[in-house]
């Protein structure tokens, strides 16, 4: 109904493109306002395979709300759309372009605003890159833990929009935790704020947890009131290799179990460490079915990782090696780091999925992948946030090989089904986007997709904050 009444509105034409433009120069500076197709172009979509995207009227870059205000009343004014975008570093189609829209990049709304020691909190605009607020509040002893892998590149705002995860969820959580306030302008300029800045509060519905994951949806993000953590310990890392998938997930099962609290737990397949090997000659043995690394970042972290190194060994682990130092930690993480580069290089084109189990299911989601991957005839590498249940299986494939893209996205959607059946999501740090629009409505089901859809409503009646998005 939504996507209907936008294009009933395009159809009638009450405004060209040259008017959109024009308008958007009443209330910014010429070069916040980019039309050049060439240009554009290079705004239309994410790091997702297999999501359409359509060509952008215009691509607007806003410094200040009061931009991001005049945007959003010019595009209520049109009935266009708008679809915001961070760094697009998503892996979802969340921030890809719709025919005829305003891309509403946020990436130069990037200032800090406040770090607060004592209230242990940040004050920051979206498009601060997620590194950077890591190094700036590390210089006053504190910590934000969201780590998604792509942290040098993706923005604040952009990790609110897919709630992130990344390598330190197991003990820290994922960015939901940690946002406690937000400023918001809805789709018809006005602005709200939600949240608090005390270390507690709950008033009124909780509608700052409702604006992360919207992926853009219900209103554009233009500050932020983050949570900190005082800084942490380094880490140290212990790295266990197993003879097959199903020991290493018994490794994880015992680790949790125990009541142990790592700073990260990760787990690559044989085809990721082959990929490795091959990329990078790192030396891991050609026999390891899977290795496993976990890390504490604990005042006495080599008892946690010698604690955890017998359980590995207990759970059939044909090596443990625990570093000594920081340096040979960092070494060992190295394999984990290169994972994804390294299976992007087996065909040139991968699809990652994020689907999330129960940790008592995770080998059983491995074996079932292992299986897909030889029903289809290709090469689906896993790595996962083991600790979280969070796999990311990684389909390599050739883009220009139709009957093999064919394959990837049938075996993509397999995992997703299998992902359910384990009592899993569809995703668990990635989003919806334009990837899983149809499995999302199978995992909420009707009622859910109702009520979610009223709630869309609500917040944008006229649908014109990124069409097609989600549901």
């Amino acid at each position: 109904m939504i996507m209907s009444r936008i294009e009933a509105h395009s159809s009638e034409d009450t405004g060209t493109t040259g008017d959109l433009v024009d308008l958007l120069l009443g209330g910014l500076p010429a070069e916040a306002v980019l039309t050049d197709s060439d240009v554009t172009a290079s705004y239309a979509n994410d790091m997702a395979s297999f999501c359409p995207a359509g060509t952008p009227a215009v691509v607007v870059l806003p410094r200040t709300t009061e931009q991001v205000q005049h945007v959003m009343r010019t595009a209520t004014a049109l009935r266009v759309p708008v679809v915001p975008q961070g760094a697009r570093t998503g892996l979802s189609g969340a921030a890809n372009a719709s025919d005829g829209c305003i891309v509403l990049s946020l990436t130069k709304m990037d200032r800090i605003l406040e770090i607060n020691p004592v209230d242990r909190i940040a004050v920051v605009e979206p498009g601060v890159i997620n590194a950077v607020l890591s190094r700036a509040v590390g210089e006053h002893g504190l910590y934000y833990p969201p780590d998604p892998s792509s942290w040098e590149m993706c923005t604040i705002g952009g990790n609110i929009g897919t709630a992130s995860g990344g390598l330190c969820c197991v003990k820290y959580g994922v960015t939901a935790e940690y946002v406690l306030g937000l400023d918001v302008v809805l789709a018809d300029g006005r602005l709200m704020s939600t949240g608090r800045r005390t270390a507690k509060g709950v008033a009124g519905y909780d509608l700052t947890r409702l604006f992360v994951g919207s992926e853009g949806s219900l209103g554009i993000v233009v500050r932020a009131v983050l949570g900190l953590r005082p800084k942490p310990p380094e880490q140290l890392v212990l790295a266990a290799e197993f003879s097959s998938a199903a020991a290493a997930c018994d490794a994880v099962c015992r680790v949790m179990e125990g009541g142990h609290v790592p700073s990260l737990l990760e787990l690559m397949d044989r085809t990721t460490v082959k990929a490795v090997n091959n990329l990078a000659q790192m030396g891991l043995p050609e026999s390891t079915e899977a290795l496993l690394l976990a890390a504490f970042d604990t005042t006495a972290p080599a008892a946690d990782l010698a604690a955890v190194g017998a359980l590995c060994e207990a759970a059939g682990a044909t090596q443990v090696v625990p570093a000594d130092d920081v340096a040979e930690s960092e070494l060992l993480l190295q394999a984990r780091r290169l994972s994804l580069t390294a299976l992007e290089a087996v065909k040139g084109v991968t699809m990652i999925d994020d689907v999330c189990v129960p940790r008592s299911r995770l080998a059983e989601m491995l074996e079932g992948v292992d299986r897909i991957a030889e029903k289809y005839q290709l090469t689906i590498g896993v790595v996962a946030h083991a600790g979280d249940g969070n796999t990311h299986p990684t389909v390599c494939f050739d883009a220009a090989d139709p009957d093999e893209s064919r394959r990837a996205r049938e075996s993509f959607d397999e995992i997703m089904a299998l992902g359910l059946e384990l009592g899993g999501t569809i995703t668990g740090e990635h989003g919806v986007g334009v990837l899983k629009k149809e499995w999302l409505a199978r995992e909420i089901g009707p009622v859910g997709l109702e009520m979610q859809r009223a709630v869309k409503q609500a917040f944008d009646p006229l649908g014109i904050l990124n069409p097609g998005k989600l549901f």
